[in-house]
């Protein structure tokens, strides 16, 4: 892929050619509960990357951060990228200790819980060539700010979520066609994601003539994606009451699959669930978008806008809001093949 030894217009030919298919290395955390160890909406993106005519390799950091550059160093010697992209800053540190291949940076908001963590990682990240901020507020909350940066969340892909008449789909999951059915974006045990004020509003719903044991409330814990898309069309709401994200992934599934859905104003989910009907959002007593916080009344809120949802009874226009906001994964590649290609013709 490189134009070493080349000289005059030949030079320039060959260059065009390299900037024009690229040699990719993704570089993420090896995650031993994912059948290709890695996170999925990191594979999605690179293999989105991958269709629009690049080659993409994956790089999985095991163990130490530090010493796996070593091993990162040997990768690039190997397959010899263009551009070396990283996820998540704690990667991204192995990333930029290597100084072979330019690098590009995503944040999607671990890197900010714990102090010491959003100090090392926001720091290295002044390093890289760009930085992706999937989120708006990823950038208010690191401590060091690239300035050579883009807002771009994680796409969706939209074969993946696929629609499907609600009667068919409770048919398939042998769900009673009378029940009212809510899908918790996460699992029950997961304290981020809240579901201890979820199950406080179902029950207060029994104050708004509501019987209790018409409700039944679904996890996404243990789910494949298929399994988890095909119970999106199925339920009447995706409910996802977290106290804190990046760009959530199950909510833009979600919305991809038409689903009507109840949120906490946090990270960005006003904005991407916009004024559809069928959309609402459960206001952040704090007035940031950074972390959500309720008080003694969130609870019933919530339980009006379920009851809202409910109500609404019908499907939404998610799916054209996904495609209107750019979150596909072949929108979303598009953007970032545009930022490797200004760092390579630079």
């Amino acid at each position: 892929m490189g134009n070493e030894g080349i000289r005059g217009e030949d030079s320039k030919l060959i260059e065009y050619k390299r900037i024009s298919t690229m040699r990719v290395l993704e570089v993420s955390r090896y995650k031993n509960n994912y059948a290709d160890h890695q996170l999925p909406f990191v594979t999605e993106q690179g293999e989105a990357i991958r269709a629009l005519g690049h080659e993409v390799e994956y790089f999985l950091v095991k163990g130490d951060y530090i010493k796996a550059v070593g091993a990162l160093k040997a990768k690039i010697c190997e397959y010899k990228p263009d551009i070396v992209h990283a996820h998540y800053g704690l990667s991204a540190i192995t990333a930029e200790l290597q100084s072979l291949v330019p690098v590009v940076t995503t944040f999607h908001n671990g890197e900010t819980h714990k102090w010491y963590v959003n100090m090392m990682t926001s720091l290295m990240s002044l390093r890289a060539k760009h930085v992706i901020y999937v989120a708006p507020h990823i950038r208010e909350k690191v401590y060091f700010k690239a300035k050579n940066y883009s807002i771009i969340p994680c796409g969706v892909t939209l074969k993946d979520c696929f629609l499907m008449d609600k009667a068919e789909a409770r048919r398939q999951l042998g769900w009673s066609p009378d029940k009212k059915y809510i899908m918790f974006g996460g699992a029950f045990n997961n304290l981020r994601k809240n579901y201890p004020l979820l199950k406080e509003a179902v029950d207060k719903l029994s104050t708004l003539d509501f019987q209790i044991s018409s409700i039944e409330c679904i996890e996404m814990k243990g789910l494949s994606r298929a399994e988890c898309i095909l119970r999106m069309n199925a339920v009447d709401v995706f409910a996802l009451p977290t106290k804190n994200e990046g760009s959530p992934q199950a909510l833009k599934e979600a919305m991809a699959c038409n689903c009507p859905i109840v949120a906490t104003d946090v990270a960005d989910i006003k904005h991407l669930l916009g004024d559809l009907p069928g959309h609402y959002v459960l206001p952040n007593k704090r007035g940031t978008h950074a972390d959500w916080v309720g008080d003694e009344h969130s609870a019933s809120e919530l339980a009006g806008l379920l009851k809202q949802a409910f109500a609404f009874n019908n499907r939404t226009n998610g799916r054209e809001r996904i495609i209107e906001l750019g979150c596909t994964n072949e929108l979303v590649a598009k953007r970032i093949v545009k930022i490797y290609e200004g760092i390579l013709k630079k």
